[in-house]
């Protein structure tokens, strides 16, 4: 399959999807709880389902609807997770106030990190140079994490006591971008910024660019820069998803077609397509160029919350 979509959410399924026709193609029963965030790696042969606490691993070119593995060690729900570059290992955030290190061949994690007081947290990334972990926590804390010591190396706290919901580097290594649950969005240059990245030199010192609010009177929920690093999408309560010029850091594109919140959004390989999922039981491919939407995905029988897309050749 050249291109591999799924969602998931609330009503405990995932569905893959024929991106171009919009069809449903296969249907999976996630048993433990609604699914929090979705993930494909880097091969296209495995899918990632992160619920409350477990993670599951699903063959995505199989007839075998169970999991292949079931990663336990969590102890509440999971918020985001990841692969490194090749799939070598997964990354994972969890409410528990863990982020954990996982070897696909092993149900177990092999490393944890533990925030301050086991304070929820939120969202992780990986930076491009694939040697630190960047989480964002209940408590405003943004914390970078290197993997070569263990340790905590920087701390940002951009708003003291409210909770950052979403995080996201550049694939250039160049900004860091942390949203607010009021919807603030927060851009530092990020040391190293030739790609080599954030930490480089003992954690390396943050230059504040901008903030703003992408979704006035409303929460953020997801931001993520765009793989060619030109755009940033902001999704939110208002029922909209946004794009922002990083050149400029203005509003570039409003997406207002959802009927209720929208939670996630993956941008395609290209950076010129974008999925979102709603509370209101879809997911949308929108053309960046334009800003329309060329297919809606629906089946689901409640919120959608997670969608994942690997669209590369």
């Amino acid at each position: 399959m050249s291109v591999i979509l799924a969602t998931a959410g609330y009503d405990h399924k995932i569905k893959f999807w024929e991106a171009p026709s919009g069809i449903c193609s296969r249907t999976l029963r996630y048993p433990d709880s609604q699914v929090n965030c979705l993930e494909i790696t880097p091969d296209k042969k495995f899918l990632a389902a992160a619920g409350n606490p477990h993670v599951r691993l699903f063959e995505i070119n199989s007839s075998n609807h169970n999991p292949l593995l079931a990663c336990e060690g969590h102890t509440s729900s999971v918020t985001g997770l990841g692969f490194q570059r090749e799939g070598r290992w997964m990354y994972t955030s969890s409410e528990d106030g863990t982020l954990k290190i996982w070897d696909l061949r092993s149900p177990g994690y092999q490393r944890s990190f533990t925030a301050p007081n086991n304070c929820p947290i939120n969202s992780v990334a990986l930076h491009p140079n694939q040697a630190e972990l960047v989480s964002g926590d209940n408590n405003g804390t943004v914390r970078v994490w290197d993997l070569g010591t263990s340790q905590c190396v920087k701390e940002l706290v951009p708003d003291p006591d409210v909770p950052i919901r979403s995080v996201s580097v550049g694939d250039d290594g160049r900004h860091l971008v942390a949203a607010s649950q009021n919807a603030e969005v927060f851009v530092w240059n990020a040391p190293g910024r030739n790609g080599q990245g954030v930490g480089t030199g003992g954690g390396g010192d943050y230059e504040p660019v901008v903030n703003f609010f992408a979704h006035e009177g409303g929460y953020c929920i997801k931001a993520k820069l765009s793989p060619d690093c030109k755009t940033l999408v902001t999704t939110g309560s208002d029922k909209t998803a946004r794009l922002w010029d990083t050149n400029t850091w203005g509003m570039s594109r409003l997406m207002s077609s959802h009927q209720q919140w929208v939670w996630d959004a993956v941008y395609s390989a290209d950076s010129s397509y974008l999925v979102t999922a709603s509370s209101d039981h879809s997911a949308r491919l929108w053309s960046l160029r334009t800003g329309d939407v060329v297919r809606q995905y629906n089946g689901h029988q409640n919120a959608v919350t997670a969608v994942a897309l690997n669209d590369c050749t």
